[in-house]
């Protein structure tokens, strides 16, 4: 199955895509773009269906292209021994958060979830990810 979602007033991820990006910890790719230069790089991230927004922490590559554009991308991919399963593409609006206390509380939040110290990764600043249209496809019977 295949959807999309993006209109004005209604969900832009529905329930089914949230159900799989909330699953399990799994990697999802950001795709930023600075000066017609592509990046796509692994992270970590948390959805919050309540705000429809994804939290990631980061820095380098990835928080430099978002300060200077802030149009991203998202993938996240469940396969098993290379097939995949399902697939979750998100395109949005992030937003750098320069708060040292609102980064440490998505820190842990994304850090709970990957099974990780509390303080792992604490040179990394928050990313909040304005999910503007979500896609997703099953590629499993069973997970529809």
């Amino acid at each position: 199955m295949s959807l999309s979602v993006g209109t004005p007033g209604v969900s832009t991820v529905s329930p089914a895509a949230e159900r799989l990006l909330e699953s399990e910890p799994l990697m999802a790719h950001l795709g930023t773009c600075v000066e017609g230069r592509p990046h796509v790089a692994p992270v970590w991230y948390r959805y919050d269906p309540d705000d429809e927004i994804v939290e990631i922490v980061t820095t380098g590559r990835k928080l430099a292209n978002v300060r200077e554009n802030p149009r991203v991308s998202l993938s996240i991919q469940q396969d098993e021994a290379g097939h995949a399963r399902w697939m979750v593409s998100l395109l949005g609006t992030a937003t750098v958060v320069d708060d040292a206390d609102e980064t440490d509380a998505a820190r842990r939040r994304i850090n709970e979830k990957y099974d990780a110290a509390h303080d792992a990764y604490d040179d990394n600043t928050l990313v909040r990810i304005d999910v503007g249209s979500a896609t997703y496809r099953t590629y499993d019977d069973d997970l529809e």
